[in-house]
């Protein structure tokens, strides 16, 4: 097996170990962590078909993580895939109207983030011990409403870690707000901004590379790390749950041993479809990588035009979570099209900070071949909710409905409808209740949240997640909320560093 090490996507000289990269969460330079090469699947597709979750986690992890022990690996999943998520099947497959909805939901905060944050402290732990770190970790974390829980139920109570969460005040729905704020953990921390998410995620990439506050950490006995998908160690376990699919597709003999699929994914940070695309370069039988975007649609664009351009009105959607002009692990991808250039992909990323565009060369582009971009506007997004429940009773939260949507256009526009298609299904619907109950009855209207979670719950015949019923009558026990200037003291307040 080779060993993988781990370079700065804006500076080829800063090289690292995986657990130093997941430690670091992001490069000094600002850059991202990306392997020294895409390491191959080791285990044939009939092996695959007969592994568990776990299983097939330890097979991709291994791979990446090469400074890891099979025991501390293993360790690390057995901990994480454990009885936290709410069915057998960590992440089942429904057939339903002609699509494999990928069910990447029945984790402890009901959603996809879960897949990878459930291991991240697991990771994060066993990393810091290998490099005999003596500071306390502090996860800093920006978050458009899924990843804030998920990385606050994950870290709550880790000893040797705190946790900070910023999301933006009014930018997600009342249940992934209920879910944060009354967050339960003597080392958990939860701020509103008084702006957008890519403002709360630029904050938080200034905060990594202030030199004078790294210095203050480190003399408080702290030091930074990530929980966002910027961090490798969300990354590579995300690429687990496609590889799992794929078996699972064969074990039940739905595609043929190597026969291609195509994977859909609701993108808003470029994470989750970016780990299908690592999937795809070990080796795993991926056809199109189709890329949805709600009305949000910079990265639909950038597939159109080679053009990445921010400047444009910030719509707020009912997909809350892909609400986000800056998609940062788009640029991993980036760097993969430029040849491993970390020059050509700094001077890119410094076009998009000074002007919010940049613009990619022709021979770049067409090392897109394998992606499709789509989007999916808002009332489109409703009736795909609506329609898909009355034809099959199968009910989508409004992230799934715009992936549904834009696999709708995919056939359209190519004629291929007989690529067996995998919908990575990011959220319950029950996080979004309020979105998909107008979906499927405007008449639901004037019901409270909980009254509309109930009635969910009774038309779908679908058992009320336990996330749900934790937050009915928890206590608010996080009510910070601060403009975008005042994070950085914010945090230093959190940590009693003022």
């Amino acid at each position: 097996m080779m060993e993988i090490v781990y370079t700065s996507t804006r500076n080829a000289a800063e090289k690292v170990s995986a657990s130093q990269a997941i430690l670091k969460g992001l490069a000094d330079d600002g850059g991202l962590f990306v392997p020294s090469a895409i390491p191959p699947l080791a285990v044939g597709v009939a092996e695959l078909a007969g592994m568990t979750y776990q299983e097939t986690a330890y097979e991709v992890m291994k791979q990446f993580f090469t400074d890891f022990t099979e025991e501390e690996l293993k360790k690390c999943i057995a901990a994480a895939y454990d009885g936290k998520f709410d069915t057998e099947e960590i992440a089942p497959l429904v057939d339903a109207d002609g699509a494999y909805y990928l069910e990447l939901f029945h984790g402890p905060t009901i959603a996809f983030k879960d897949m990878a944050l459930s291991i991240l402290p697991h990771l994060l732990v066993t990393a810091a011990k290998k490099n005999h770190v003596q500071n306390e970790i502090v996860i800093l974390t920006a978050t458009s409403g899924d990843t804030g829980k998920a990385a606050l139920a994950g870290f709550a109570d880790v000893p040797g870690t705190k946790i900070i969460v910023f999301y933006p005040k009014g930018g997600v729905s009342p249940i992934q707000e209920l879910q944060m704020v009354t967050q339960k953990g003597d080392n958990t921390f939860v701020a509103g901004i008084n702006g957008n998410f890519d403002q709360a995620q630029t904050g938080v990439k200034e905060m990594f590379s202030d030199a004078v506050l790294k210095e203050q950490m480190q003399k408080a006995g702290y030091q930074f790390s990530s929980a966002n998908s910027i961090n490798i160690g969300r990354l590579v376990p995300q690429i687990v749950y496609y590889v799992h699919a794929y078996g699972r597709l064969v074990a039940n003999d739905v595609i043929a041993d190597g026969e291609k699929i195509n994977v859909t994914v609701p993108t808003g940070n470029f994470g989750n479809i970016l780990a299908a695309f690592y999937a795809k370069q070990m080796g795993l039988p991926i056809a199109k990588l189709i890329c949805a975007s709600n009305e949000n649609k910079v990265l639909y664009d950038f597939f159109a035009t080679g053009v990445y351009d921010k400047n444009r009105e910030f719509v707020l959607t009912s997909s809350p979570s892909m609400d986000i002009l800056i998609s940062s692990n788009l640029e991993r991808l980036i760097y993969r099209i430029a040849g491993g250039d970390a020059e050509k992909n700094a001077a890119l990323m410094r076009e998009l900070a000074e002007s919010g565009k940049y613009e990619i060369t022709e021979e770049m582009q067409e090392q897109l071949a394998d992606f499709y971009g789509g989007c999916t506007g808002e009332e489109e997004t409703a009736a795909v909710i609506r329609e898909l429940y009355e034809k099959t009773g199968y009910i989508i939260d409004t992230h799934t409905a715009v992936a549904a949507g834009v696999y709708r256009s995919y056939k359209k526009d190519t004629g291929d409808a007989a690529t067996k298609t995998v919908i990575a299904s990011t959220a319950s619907p029950f996080k979004f209740t309020r979105s998909v109950m107008r979906a499927i009855d405007g008449g639901y209207d004037k019901m409270t949240d909980f009254e509309l979670v109930d009635e969910l719950s009774r038309i779908g015949n679908i058992a009320l997640p336990k996330a749900i019923e934790e937050i009915r009558n928890a206590p608010v026990l996080h009510d910070t909320v601060c403009g975008v200037a005042e994070m950085p003291q914010t945090v230093k307040r959190f940590l009693g560093m003022l």
